[in-house]
């Protein structure tokens, strides 16, 4: 039986040595909430911000307002800040961060619902990735919160042990 991504993840973190942070917006948690699922997470998971409004990307993750208004919040830029803000306020090894637009409203021609970018901060550098979901709400929550592990669990993957 294969393990949740949320237990390869924590066996993999808790093997490195290595502390997690997450900035959530249209996640609202539930990546923090699927790897505070795993008994003794506290190991390596420092904790998260949910994010969800400009203002509190602003105060909670030091988000520019530049960025949000230029950007936007869905966009390489605004997911790569997050992430650094919660890097840096939790002193981090790693840091995840996910903004998307769930739906079912929201969408526009040149980010339709569904769209989503995760970033993710490491020792090693910056990187952040655009995904186009097609399901529901929840089902487009789901994925991101999904899709957010599996980078994480990449990048340990890539490590030398």
């Amino acid at each position: 039986m294969e393990h949740p991504l949320e237990f390869v993840l924590g066996q993999l973190l808790r093997a490195r040595g290595l502390k997690l942070a997450t900035a959530e917006s249209c996640t609202g948690g539930l990546i923090a909430d699927r790897i505070t699922d795993v008994p003794g997470s506290s190991e390596y998971f420092l904790g998260g911000f949910v994010a969800y409004a400009y203002e509190a990307k602003v105060a909670c993750l030091g988000v520019s307002w530049d960025t949000l208004h230029k950007y936007g919040a869905v966009s390489r830029e605004t997911v790569l800040e997050m992430a650094r803000g919660a890097h840096t306020a939790l002193s981090a090894d790693i840091a995840i961060s996910v903004s998307g637009i769930a739906g079912p409203g929201g969408g526009l021609p040149e980010k339709p619902v569904g769209t989503t970018w995760i970033g993710l901060v490491t020792p090693e550098g910056e990187s952040a990735e655009v995904f186009y979901w097609k399901g529901n709400r929840r089902e487009n929550k789901e994925q991101s919160a999904q899709q957010a592990m599996k980078m994480v669990v990449e990048y340990l993957k890539k490590m030398p042990k």
